[in-house]
């Protein structure tokens, strides 16, 4: 029912200059793969194949790794190298993928609606892939597509964070509907502590109804100046319904140096050494 995946990729990635001063930062490798193919994995493992990049000036290399190297593949043909490959042709060969440009940084929310004619009218998943999400038996955007098959609206993922890290994320308040599932009756973007509603944080999994792009237009600019998909979400929940998910899976926060590193560490020592 849901073939379309939104990754917004257009953002500079000052964290981590001078490194992402010439290369895109979700080309960063974590170990040997490259952190955007994580999430890409995950949405076609979800059933998401249609892969649309929201894209910025100087990220053309994203587009290149998700394309066949002739040149590479003449050299090591035959050898024992050609194995490193296999990921990236199988993704290849399963998905599809279009590009837009985001020409201005005007918040997730603007991104999101600037991927409204790739996605058409139906509903789609959106990826961050600055949160990576581990989880080996069935990933995060899997488990959501599971829960949007049941209630058909949007869906958004969430995880308890400690109190004075709250300011980061989006947070919800909801009601409770069964372990781990909450329909959201508010949201708050980057609140103060002592004005968050919970400590349930928003994180980069959603699945969204088609309905968010009319929601997205009439969407006044709030926190930091910027278009907040929250501020949409918001809306959302109180004309229909919007659920929020406390996923099974471990996720790293990518977009810090310091979780870069955590999730290196930890997918070398779990993943690539035993394999």
């Amino acid at each position: 029912m849901i073939s379309k995946c939104i990754f917004p990729v257009a953002g500079y990635g000052t964290r981590f200059l001078p490194a992402t001063k010439s290369q895109p930062k979700e080309m960063l490798p974590i170990v040997n793969k490259p952190l955007v193919q994580y999430g890409v994995e995950e949405a076609m493992d979800a059933g998401l194949t249609d892969i649309g990049f929201v894209t910025g000036r100087g990220k053309r290399a994203i587009a290149d790794h998700f394309d066949i190297s002739y040149e590479l593949e003449h050299q090591i043909k035959g050898t024992g190298k050609e194995a490193y490959l296999d990921s990236i042709r199988q993704v290849i060969d399963k998905c599809t993928f279009t590009y837009t440009r985001q020409s201005e940084m005007k918040g997730l929310g603007h991104a999101i609606l600037t991927a409204r004619k790739m996605v058409g009218d139906e509903a789609f998943g959106v990826i961050l892939a600055d949160d990576l999400c581990i989880e080996q038996e069935e990933g995060v955007m899997a488990q959501m597509v599971k829960l949007y098959k049941q209630f058909r609206c949007s869906i958004v993922a969430i995880e308890e964070v400690p109190k004075e890290e709250i300011f980061r994320y989006g947070v919800i308040d909801g009601e409770y509907i069964k372990e781990g599932l909450y329909r959201v009756t508010d949201m708050v973007e980057k609140p103060e502590p002592e004005a968050a509603p919970s400590n349930l944080a928003i994180i980069g999994r959603y699945i969204l109804t088609p309905d968010i792009f009319e929601i997205i237009e009439r969407t006044p600019p709030g926190a930091n100046g910027e278009v907040q998909i929250t501020d949409a979400l918001l809306t959302q929940a109180r004309e229909g319904a919007v659920m929020a998910y406390k996923y099974r899976g471990k996720r790293f926060d990518c977009g810090s140096v310091d979780g870069f590193v955590e999730a290196t560490n930890y997918m070398y020592e779990n993943f690539y050494k035993k394999s």
